[in-house]
């Protein structure tokens, strides 16, 4: 008789869990429990923190290291992932994360994601053809200024001086020169993984919504905001192109504006590309049941987050499949609609 198949694809529990300690307590129960189960495990993220280390391990990658900048401009040595001899994934929170900064030291008008840039330079000095930049975790709200122009773009004032690009920086904005842009990334496939919606400017947009979390008081969001105006404004006199109509065009403090327009990104749910470049729907179309699970289930789940990318896919191959919740949110039970049959908890919030 075929032993049972259990998949295990668990975000992490932050805090207390990684993606690698999930599988491996819930193998070690189901073999306690069930005997003789065939067990698979698959390391996931959704495009924040924890990308890279998830698709090393289940492409059998590897860390390529870099010095490069943190969003201070301080220097520290990061790294980005190889997948095969085309592809890398980079993490921007690697280099412009907000975990790399004490709390009294996070100001979104000072930060910037030059360091990222970086390690996108780093990965193109090596050869890399198929760039997949994860954007959650941001210390920033530079538009992607910072970046950019690690990558050879110019960001003037209206005197013509090169600004440094950070957040202090988008109001200055007068012109952007991209006859600098390294020219290999026109041979490049450029994939953006976002887990969020976000517009650029406005109510829902990068400042309003992230930059307090970055340390941004009121007059700061008001001067970001008042900047990211400007600077959305620019893009639009020069390229045609309005940031406020890209989906996620505000993920990472614009960060996601400045890959699509500048780098021609394409944008994805971070948990569809995840799930794809580790093969998954493969793994588990004769599997008998997939757990999945994450620290806190809320609506917010539903959007772009691992439990939910996990859950239809399941869905679609007819497995069923459960997740396991550090906690319950308002609206929990929405994610019953995408393809998760159970939700086990170890406290209810709701």
């Amino acid at each position: 008789m075929k032993k049972k198949k259990l998949v295990f694809a668990s975000d992490s529990f932050k805090g207390s869990l990684s993606s690698y300690d999930t599988i491996e307590l819930l193998t070690s129960a189901a073999k306690e429990v069930f005997g003789d189960v065939d067990c698979v495990g698959i390391p996931v993220a959704d495009g924040g923190e924890g990308t890279v280390d998830a698709l090393i391990a289940a492409t059998g990658g590897s860390r390529i290291y870099a010095d490069v900048h943190d969003p201070l401009m301080g220097k520290i040595t990061a790294y980005f992932g190889k997948l095969d001899d085309k592809k890398a994934v980079i993490e921007m929170a690697a280099a412009s994360g907000l975990t790399l900064l004490p709390i009294e030291k996070r100001n979104p008008l000072l930060t910037t994601t030059f360091g990222t840039g970086e390690l996108i330079k780093v990965a193109l000095d090596q050869g890399f053809t198929d760039l997949y930049v994860s954007i959650g975790g941001s210390a920033t709200n530079d538009g992607g200024m910072g970046c950019a122009r690690a990558l050879g773009i110019k960001f003037l004032d209206t005197c013509g001086n090169e600004l440094e690009g950070r957040g202090q920086d988008l109001e200055k904005v007068a012109y952007i020169d991209v006859s600098g842009l390294d020219v290999r990334i026109k041979k490049c496939n450029t994939t953006v993984l976002c887990d969020v919606n976000n517009p650029l400017c406005g109510e829902n947009g990068a400042t309003y919504v992230f930059s307090a979390q970055k340390g941004a008081d009121k007059e700061m969001r008001e001067k970001l905001e008042k900047g990211m105006i400007n600077y959305r404004n620019v893009i639009r006199r020069q390229f045609g192109i309005d940031p406020d109509s890209i989906p996620g065009g505000g993920a990472a403090g614009g960060l996601g504006t400045m890959l699509k327009v500048f780098l021609g990104g394409e944008m994805r749910p971070g948990i569809d590309t995840v799930l794809d470049l580790t093969g998954f729907d493969s793994i588990i179309k004769d599997a008998d049941l997939v757990v999945t699970g994450e620290g806190c289930t809320d609506l917010q789940s539903c959007y772009g987050k691992a439990i939910c990318g996990i859950g239809e896919r399941a869905k679609k191959a007819g497995v069923p499949a459960i997740a396991l919740s550090g906690s319950l949110g308002p609206g929990a039970e929405e994610i019953y609609k995408h393809g998760i049959c159970s939700l086990v908890t170890t406290s209810d919030t709701s």
